[in-house]
């Protein structure tokens, strides 16, 4: 479709009629030579002196093309421009954090997986987060990771190739030996700091009780609660072990209550997969569509119309006008040859 970007501009169109109609003809005086030989120079060249003004008047071939460039130019600068069918975008509408713990406690051997052989906690969580991460075509995805310490592993993305590798790469202790829950949140707190989306969700996996973080895991939820962050956890551990090795659940329902998250426990690999299954229904997947139109710019095409009849007119007045304009000069001038 054919639509003008400016089409108020079309308002010039009449603007050299009211120059014509307001402004008084140009003129201008210039000096004449008195030559003592006027009379004779007039009968030599055959011509007959008159008084007056010399009036310049064009030919009727620039008389067409003059409002046809003019009518050219406007339109060129209105901006004629050619819509292109709609493109139809999707963008995710949800952030979703995907925090997992890696200390020490992660390489206990108390998992089986689907053939029946026994695997550590972190291999068995791997597999399942693998699995999800898989479903969730439209959402940005980042990984968090934490044990002594926390830090992100994987910005917030729609790559989740590159999410699914990071996630293969996770070894246990490489974050530290000990469990702080409360700067995991922490890191999804600031990795949605400059986010757009309303919906933000972090899923939290532990198998400690929050031992070594900076910020009590408690006040981390609230912070988080007042940045429009979800946060569900949960508990692999064992609730009954002593020190780091116990998993403190009251504490990870009291944070997933605190941001209108829910709390789960998985003691098998069986139990963290339905558990996942399960978020995945309760979060589903957001998208946002929005459609754009193409513009193609069309101006190019009237002022070039209007350049090329400039270019041509000029080339066929020097072509046709001039060389007859010379004859006429010669053929004025040349004596008079006296007959026999």
């Amino acid at each position: 479709m054919l639509q003008l970007e400016y089409p108020w501009l079309l308002i010039l169109l009449p603007l050299p009629l009211l120059v014509w109609w307001l402004l008084p003809p140009y003129g201008e005086r210039t000096k004449a030579i008195r030559v003592p030989f006027f009379d004779d120079l007039a009968k030599a060249t055959g011509q007959t002196p008159k008084r007056g003004a010399v009036i310049l008047r064009g030919n009727w071939l620039r008389r067409i093309l003059a409002p046809v460039c003019w009518v050219l130019v406007v339109l060129a600068l209105a901006g004629p421009q050619r819509l292109e069918p709609p493109i139809e975008r999707t963008e995710s509408a949800r952030d979703l954090l995907l925090a997992i713990d890696l200390s020490g406690s992660m390489a206990t051997p108390d998992f089986l997986d689907a053939q029946g052989q026994r695997i550590d906690r972190l291999s068995a969580v791997k597999g399942v987060v693998d699995d999800f991460i898989g479903h969730r075509a439209t959402d940005r995805i980042g990984l968090i990771v934490f044990g002594t310490n926390a830090f992100p592993q994987a910005p917030l993305t729609l790559d989740h190739v590159a999410v699914r590798e990071l996630l293969d790469e996770l070894r246990v202790g490489m974050a530290g030996e000990q469990t702080a829950i409360g700067d995991a949140v922490g890191v999804a707190v600031k990795m949605t700091a400059s986010s757009k989306q309303r919906e933000r969700v972090l899923i939290l996996l532990t198998d400690g009780n929050d031992t070594a973080g900076r910020i009590p895991a408690e006040k981390a939820a609230e912070i988080a609660k007042a940045s429009h962050i979800v946060i569900h956890t949960i508990g692999i551990g064992d609730p009954d072990a002593k020190g780091e090795n116990r998993v403190d659940l009251a504490a990870l329902q009291r944070i997933a209550a605190a941001t209108g998250g829910r709390s789960f426990r998985g003691e098998n690999r069986q139990q963290l997969a339905g558990i996942y299954a399960l978020l995945d229904r309760v979060t589903p997947s957001r998208v946002k569509h929005s459609v754009y139109r193409p513009k193609l710019k069309l101006y190019y095409l009237p002022l070039g119309v209007a350049l090329l009849l400039m270019i041509v007119y000029h080339l066929l007045m020097l072509g046709v006008l001039a060389p007859l304009t010379r004859r006429r000069a010669t053929s004025s001038l040349a004596p008079e040859t006296p007959g026999r």
